[in-house]
């Protein structure tokens, strides 16, 4: 069964936190990528304390001045955070806010603490109970305060549902928790919010979402998210998408391109190896339904055990340095042969 594996904080502080005509797509989201890396042109915030920050900085001072370099690739754009669940969202997602309104920035975040969470798999927990999950996204919301934000809501939850892999018992409440996070967070007059939709490989007739996505408040928010943690190519995710859109009233949608440079490896879902950086963070992504490229999924931390990674959302160096070093052209012995499974994988403010 596909699964998303996401990036999620260890703890609740700054830092340490834990997817037109397709030839259109292709070839502006190269170019788009080109620009961002040449002249680091992107609205969204960058953590200057994030694992990847951190990690250059040892390696420099151990005299692995290309290892560095490389993965301030990763480093030197900005990618979602991720407040962890069971703990006060506030104080992570205010730090991240006030620091991004500073520079004039965009933060980006992922709320991702639905009761049930992702089916008991490697990011199985969540809120307690549906009043739980209410004070939870009450609190993200009131920490962003009037900061421009840009939220992405609750990836897997949907998805799930409609694969059946959530108990149908669960669904209901699922969808009004979502619908009525949307509203919450709409309420913040800087905040931007994207419903997840899952990826093009996991249900792959859209059309199955857009029920879910009405009863979950899609209506009132931007758009909705696609490809998050996974590695479908912009070109897939793109044509997806629009298909999606169309049957959602010309709804805005935004693409995960943190790990699909080399698009996805067949029938492995959990810390592919030989994948590479996507492109980067940018708005400008030549199709004017498409809202925006982001790294959601955080580079560099793992998707669970397996393949020889940590536990999921924690950062793995190994695996951060070989997807910068695929996305510029260099080569290294492969990791282990990730876990195979017979499934496979799955107007902003800033205008």
């Amino acid at each position: 069964m596909p699964r998303l594996i996401h990036a999620f904080a260890a703890l609740a502080v700054l830092g340490l936190a834990a997817g037109c005509s397709s030839r259109a797509a292709t070839t502006s989201g190269a170019d788009a990528g080109k620009a961002a890396y040449a002249a680091g042109s992107s609205p969204f915030w960058t953590d200057p304390e994030s694992p990847a920050a951190r990690q250059a900085q040892l390696w420099q001072r151990q005299g692995r001045g290309q290892d560095a370099e490389l993965i301030r690739r990763i480093a030197d754009q900005p990618v979602a955070l991720w407040p962890a669940g069971g703990t006060d969202p506030a104080p992570m997602v205010r730090a991240a806010a006030s620091a991004a309104g500073r520079e004039g920035k965009t933060a980006v975040f992922a709320a991702y603490n639905i009761p049930h969470r992702d089916c008991g798999g490697h990011s199985a927990g969540g809120a307690a109970d549906a009043n739980a999950y209410r004070e939870w996204i009450g609190r993200f919301a009131d920490a962003l305060g009037e900061a421009e934000a840009l939220v992405v809501l609750e990836p897997d939850a949907l998805a799930h549902v409609v694969d059946g892999c959530t108990p149908r018992e669960y669904h209901a409440e699922r969808e009004q928790l979502l619908g009525e996070a949307v509203a919450r967070l709409k309420q913040q007059p800087g905040t931007k919010v994207y419903l997840d939709a899952g990826n093009a490989a996991w249900i792959r007739e859209p059309d199955k979402l857009v029920e879910p996505l009405k009863r979950a408040g899609i209506e009132r928010a931007d758009g909705f998210a696609l490809n998050v943690s996974n590695f479908e190519t912009t070109e897939v995710t793109t044509e997806y998408g629009v298909r999606l859109a169309g049957a959602l009233g010309g709804k805005h949608f935004i693409i995960d391109t943190s790990r699909n440079g080399n698009g996805p490896l067949p029938g492995v879902w959990c810390n592919p190896p030989g994948r590479a950086l996507g492109t980067p963070p940018t708005t400008g992504t030549g199709e004017p339904i498409v809202d925006a490229f982001l790294w959601i999924k955080r580079p560099g931390e793992s998707d669970g055990t397996c393949g020889g990674g940590p536990a999921a959302g924690r950062w793995w160096p190994e695996y951060a340095l070989e997807l910068a070093r695929k996305r510029h052209g260099l080569t290294r012995a492969p990791l282990p042969a990730a876990t195979r499974r017979g499934a496979a994988p799955r107007s902003p403010p800033w205008t």
